[in-house]
């Protein structure tokens, strides 16, 4: 089996590579390492590594055909990254998005990596319930927004994959992201951003948004889950929710984990959330669950301790 990762030096792209590798795929990956190259490690015999930029149509010129599984992982992420350079996130990811789709041939198989952000304005306007569930009206409340130029990138994407996909003949599968987190996710994320300030010995210990709740989801559950959706013939054409719904915590809860993986007991500070943040994040699964069976198998402390253990041997990253 052969698969080609756009993107796949990522947070979760690099977690999938290895993932695979261990499945005995071999593996392409393609990526700019704008996130820095010295911690991709990728060092395996079965893993191909072009580096290239996926907003260039030149860069599919030299890619052959033929691959099992194609994942589009590559796009510019994070709400500060979002919020400082929104115009580079929607050209970013629509470049990579619609390049793909004028190279990828028929027959083959794609994963789109969307994200929850496409729900947050119908979830705060009450049109949106939660659990959320993928037939919910996605909602942009204000397009002018800096912090929606990400979901809007990705609602464009997900368009664009399932109705080329039945025009051209190939199989695109798209998955909504929940709140997903693990090691190597950089530092502008809640779980490793409070990892980094509790190692710092940060006192009092801010916890913007400490009512807020969300439904956090370990990297190697979706891993697990993107795998399987893959390998999931009736997947295609479908949106899919990829998340962990078995343990929805508010943000104070989430800082009380991180503090005890610490071994701290600061002053604890709620402070405001940040603006356009959503109150409440939690998928609906069904749909995952019928199509793959598949079921989160690791647990919020484990994967916050687990997730704090590496920041605290590597540091912030590049």
């Amino acid at each position: 089996m052969r698969a080609l990762l756009l993107g796949g030096a990522g947070f979760i792209g690099l977690h999938l590579a290895r993932r695979l590798v261990n499945d005995g795929y071999e593996v392409t990956v393609v990526d700019d390492f704008s996130r820095g190259r010295q911690d991709a490690d990728l060092s395996s015999s079965s893993v191909k590594i072009i580096s290239a930029d996926l907003t260039d149509p030149a860069s599919y010129a030299g890619l052959s055909h033929g691959w099992d599984q194609i994942y589009l992982l590559a796009a510019v992420v994070g709400v500060r990254n979002v919020e400082k350079d929104p115009a580079r996130v929607v050209r970013v990811n629509t470049l990579a998005a619609m390049h793909l789709l004028d190279w990828v041939a028929p027959g083959e198989r794609v994963f789109f990596a969307s994200t929850s952000e496409v729900y947050a304005g119908g979830v705060d306007a009450g049109v949106a319930g939660v659990p959320t569930a993928e037939d919910v009206p996605a909602m942009i409340s204000d397009i002018t927004a800096p912090r929606f130029a990400y979901a809007v990138s990705k609602l464009l994407g997900e368009a664009a994959f399932l109705h080329t996909a039945r025009a051209k003949g190939f199989d695109a599968v798209v998955g909504r992201f929940h709140n997903v987190y693990g090691p190597r996710m950089g530092a502008d994320h809640v779980i490793p951003e409070m990892s980094l300030r509790a190692q710092a010995g940060e006192d009092p210990f801010l916890v913007p948004g400490a009512d807020q709740f969300r439904a956090f989801c370990h990297v190697d559950d979706a891993v697990e889950a993107m795998v399987r959706l893959m390998g999931t013939p009736e997947a295609a054409g479908q949106i899919v929710h990829i998340g962990n719904d078995r343990e929805e915590t508010n943000i104070g809860d989430l800082a009380a984990l991180v503090l005890r993986a610490a071994g701290a007991s600061p002053v604890v500070s709620a402070t405001a959330a940040p603006p356009g943040s959503v109150h409440r994040r939690c998928p609906d699964l069904s749909k995952l669950r019928s199509l793959t069976g598949y079921e989160p198998k690791v647990s919020l402390e484990e994967g916050v301790a687990s997730t704090f253990a590496w920041y605290a041997e590597h540091g912030r990253p590049s």
